[in-house]
């Protein structure tokens, strides 16, 4: 099959296995293998160039909640899937990224976080038990496991295939969350009230309009907290809806162009309120907004896009106010940028957050200044002390990888415990020889 992450960038061929138990997989790792979830990862994290990819997809089960929130899934469980089952009995996800169609194997594997970095962290450390095979044989780890626990988290498969995950829930009593918008004129704005405020809120996130004349980076915050069923007079616990659109066909090039970018921004800015306070919002609309039009990465056009989201220390604020302005004068249109503040780092060493700020953009291929706009950016960042996601990169180099990750050698050690023939690869792994340290 022809595969490509999510950005539609760098297709590889490869033969695809569907891994329906953990005798399969043991038997698959006599040989090469790149684990695939629903293959949402932007660039490619979940594909191996002439090799086997495995696809992860029909690892299903779902337990009962327990009383304490603890339920145990396969990985191969979308998160789709996990909120319908639980949420009717009053359990949500503590962290989720901003789409339900990730595989929770691939959540974990990638560590993703949220709009709640800052105050619950990633979604790793609601983590009570992972199961996991690889060349060496079945692991069950808990954290009290310690580093042989966290090796696993942010990993991107590269030291085991996840079979089951057992996950602490957050309780709620209504699918509604309570959200609060503000309007920025610029970014100084925008940043000085999430540092002031965050921590009065579960979940914060900025728009951030990267088209604004003179690199101002005006912005939209919302902020929320989960709905209580009593305070709305309704205890409504229904999961989000499918999506009920979905983009036929890929776009042609140049859709999202400058000037189309540019006006819709406009527009988004305008028509968010100045401020406004409690309103209420379906959890499918707060968290999962792009999830109601199916294959919208066609939107970008037949060269796909890039997705390029950092993050750096409290220290280097001035990074993201730099990133802004180089972005507005480089004439990449960015479609959509997202500001948020994290918290405290997991014991992960390939975990990508870390204390301070992040920025996520999404950048259509195609125009000629964003080869050198993002080699900018990443000896930007790196000078910053920050780095790049690895699961929404495409096209970093290996030097860069190293200095923005600087416990590889510390993964690679750990890793060579569960792998030590390197069975477990990628094309993402191959590029950025993650293994080497």
């Amino acid at each position: 099959m022809r595969l490509t992450g999510w950005g539609r960038t760098a297709p590889a061929t490869s033969e695809v296995v569907r891994v329906s138990s953990e005798a399969q997989l043991a038997e698959l790792l006599s040989a090469p293998l790149a684990p695939r979830g629903l293959g949402r990862s932007y660039g490619d994290a979940a594909q191996l160039a002439g090799g086997r990819v495995g696809d992860l997809t029909g690892l299903g089960g779902i337990s009962e909640v327990d009383a304490d929130g603890l339920v145990t899934a396969g990985a191969g469980v979308s998160l789709d899937a996990l909120v319908r089952a639980t949420l009717p009995a009053g359990w949500f996800l503590p962290v989720t990224p901003g789409t339900r169609q990730v595989t929770l194997g691939g959540a974990l594997a990638a560590d993703v976080h949220g709009k709640n970095h800052h105050r619950d962290g990633t979604l790793g450390a609601h983590v009570t038990r992972l199961r996991l095979v690889s060349p060496t044989g079945v692991h069950e780890l808990t954290p009290a496991d310690g580093e042989r626990f966290w090796v696993h988290l942010g990993a991107m498969g590269l030291t085991g295939v996840l079979t089951e995950v057992t996950l602490r829930l957050l309780r709620v009593t209504s699918d509604r969350v309570l959200v609060d918008t503000e309007r920025f004129s610029d970014l100084d704005g925008v940043m000085a009230a999430m540092v002031e405020g965050d921590h009065r809120y579960r979940y914060s996130v900025a728009w951030v309009d990267c088209a604004a004349r003179g690199g101002r980076g005006r912005a939209v915050l919302t902020r929320g907290d989960h709905a209580e069923g009593a305070d709305l007079g309704s205890a409504s616990l229904e999961p989000p809806r499918p999506a009920l659109l979905a983009v036929p066909v890929t776009a042609p090039p140049g859709l999202l162009s400058g000037a189309t970018v540019a006006a819709f921004n406009e527009l988004w800015f305008r028509r968010a309120p100045r401020h406004r306070v409690g309103e209420v919002q379906r959890l499918g609309t707060f968290f999962h907004p792009l999830d109601g039009l199916r294959d919208w990465n066609r939107l970008y056009g037949p060269r796909g896009f890039v997705q390029y989201q950092f993050a750096v220390p409290d220290a280097a604020a001035e990074t993201v106010r730099v990133a802004v302005a180089r972005l507005a004068v480089s004439r990449v249109p960015s479609f959509l940028a997202v500001l948020k503040r994290f918290g405290p780092a997991d014991p992960a060493p390939l975990s990508f957050p870390q204390p301070g700020w992040t920025l996520a953009l999404d950048l259509p291929v195609g125009p000629p200044g964003l080869p050198a706009l993002l080699d900018g950016l990443d000896g930007l960042v790196t000078e910053a002390g920050g780095r790049v996601y690895l699961a929404k990169d495409a096209r970093l180099a290996p030097a860069s990888a190293r200095a923005m990750y600087p416990r590889l050698g510390e993964f690679a050690r750990l890793a060579a415990d569960f792998d030590p023939a390197h069975r477990l690869t990628s094309d993402l792994d191959r590029r950025l020889r993650l293994r080497e340290g």
